[in-house]
């Protein structure tokens, strides 16, 4: 009785594998997506200077939430940072974001969260196990299309610039009171061992399968 019971334990772990593995993939082609209408959206979206300067990005796609302005946002993604040579991308490494107030910028019931990192400061908050916007780090909203040139000093100096993208059209956020944490369960499913972001992209991890897309891209762009 008990070697059937677990021949049936694990025909059901077989039978689920495939699910959880097809939602990982899933959001690395999300991510992926996003990236690429982040690029391409020319006067329509991040600027494309921003995007060169960028020590790292983090791209949070289908951030959920319970109601507009109100908190309960819940979302997972990734982030990458360039290597020491200025050039290539690192493997990514996966974060979560949650509550925080988004206000009224963020249309429907779901949006996409992209993070572009300016200075060494900013690497050295996102790297961290847990920071909080406003508490730990300061992130300005991030300007569209041709607006960069006509920020503030302010807003320019900002270690983190942020976006939200949601039905195509991109609009700078600030993410007020939002928690940044290490997604550790997923960073142990893409490198099958328990890994620090940090250990990611400062190291020479090869870029896990299913990533391969996303960091191309990101090269491309």
């Amino acid at each position: 009785m008990k070697l059937r019971a677990l021949l049936c334990w694990a025909a059901v772990g077989i039978l689920f594998a495939p699910a959880v593995l097809r939602a990982d993939i899933d959001r690395l082609k999300d991510a992926q997506e996003v990236l690429t209408e982040m690029a391409t959206s020319k006067d329509e979206g991040i600027p494309v200077d921003l995007i060169d300067q960028a020590k790292c990005l983090a791209i949070v796609p289908g951030v959920k939430k319970a109601a507009v302005g109100i908190g309960g946002q819940y979302g997972r993604g990734y982030l990458v940072c360039r290597r020491a040579d200025g050039k290539r991308w690192s493997a990514p490494g996966a974060v979560k974001i949650e509550g925080g107030s988004f206000g009224l910028q963020i249309g429907g019931a779901e949006t996409d969260v992209i993070m572009i990192v300016r200075n060494d400061r900013g690497v050295d908050r996102l790297l961290s196990n847990k920071f909080t916007v406003g508490a730990d780090a300061a992130v300005a909203a991030g300007p569209i299309g041709r607006q960069a040139g006509a920020q503030t000093d302010a807003t320019m100096r900002a270690e983190i610039l942020a976006w939200s993208h949601s039905r195509g059209v991109f609009a700078g956020i600030a993410l007020q009171g939002a928690t940044f944490r290490e997604d550790d369960r997923e960073n142990k499913k893409l490198y099958g061992q328990e890994m620090s972001n940090r250990d990611i992209v400062k190291g020479d991890m090869p870029v896990p399968n299913g990533a391969e897309g996303l960091i191309a891209a990101l090269s491309k762009y």
